[in-house]
C-alpha cells in the first residue's frame, strides 16, 4: 500500500497550517510524522486518512500498482486517535462486534482475543462509559491493531497510558504493525522509536 503526496498543502481561513508536501509512504514501511502540539500533525493524518481534502496538491494511493479512489480508502485502514471516542453506552462485548462489522479480524484473531489482549475478559458485559481513560485508550489500540487492514494510522497512540500501558503498546506494535504500512503522529520518542521514517511538519510551514 503507497499513499503519494504531491505538493499537499492544508490551510485553516487564510493561514496555512502547512504547504508544499512531497512524500510517499511505501509498502510496509513505519512513519512517524512529528512536530509540537498544534504543529499539524493531526491535520495532516486527516488528510492522509482521506477524512480531510488538502487545500492545494495531490494525494493518490495504490494497492499493488492498482490506484484507490480517495473515497474507499477508509476500506484499507485502522486509525486510533484522540478525537476518535468509542461509543460509550456499548458494552466492550458490543464495541468489538460493531467495530468488527466493518473490518475483518487478522487472522487467528476473534472477539475473545481483543478482550484476551486488553485482559477484560472478565469485563465483557461492562460499558464503556465506566471504563478509565486509560482502557479506553487501550481498546481503541487494540481495535485498530487487531483488524486486518494493510494501513494502520495512530495519533498520539500512549495518550493516557501509563508505564505498564506504553509496555503493552510497544508489544502490539512489535506483533501487528508487521507487513503493514504503519503511521504514527507523535511528538514523544517512545511512541514512534521504531520508525525508520521520519516526516517533520516544521519544514513545511508558510
Amino acid at each position: 500500500m503507497n499513499i503519494t503526496l504531491q505538493n499537499i498543502g492544508r490551510r485553516f481561513n487564510r493561514e496555512w497550517i502547512f504547504k508544499g508536501i512531497d512524500h510517499t509512504f511505501e509498502g510496509s514501511g513505519n512513519y512517524a510524522i512529528l512536530g509540537p502540539n498544534g504543529s499539524g500533525k493531526s491535520t495532516l493524518l486527516q488528510v492522509l486518512n482521506g477524512s480531510l481534502v488538502p487545500s492545494a496538491g495531490t494525494i493518490k494511493y495504490f494497492d499493488g500498482g492498482k490506484e484507490i479512489d480517495a473515497g474507499e480508502i477508509f476500506n484499507y485502514l485502522s486509525l486510533a486517535a484522540p478525537y476518535l471516542e468509542a461509543i460509550e453506552e456499548f458494552s466492550l462485548n458490543e464495541m468489538i462486534d460493531f467495530h468488527f462489522k466493518f473490518k475483518a479480524f487478522k487472522p487467528g484473531m476473534d472477539k475473545s482475543a481483543v478482550a484476551d489482549i486488553l485482559n477484560l475478559e472478565g469485563s465483557r458485559n461492562k460499558l464503556i462509559k465506566y471504563f478509565s481513560s486509560g482502557m479506553k485508550q487501550r481498546l481503541k489500540l487494540a481495535l485498530a491493531f487487531c483488524a486486518d487492514t494493510p494501513m494502520l494510522m495512530l495519533d498520539e497512540p500512549t495518550s493516557n497510558l501509563d508505564t505498564q500501558g506504553i509496555d503493552w503498546y510497544l508489544s502490539l506494535v512489535e506483533k501487528f504493525s508487521e507487513n503493514r504500512l504503519t503511521i504514527i503522529c507523535s511528538n514523544q520518542e517512545h511512541e514512534y522509536s521504531f520508525c525508520d521514517n521520519r516526516l517533520s511538519i516544521s519544514d513545511y510551514k508558510g
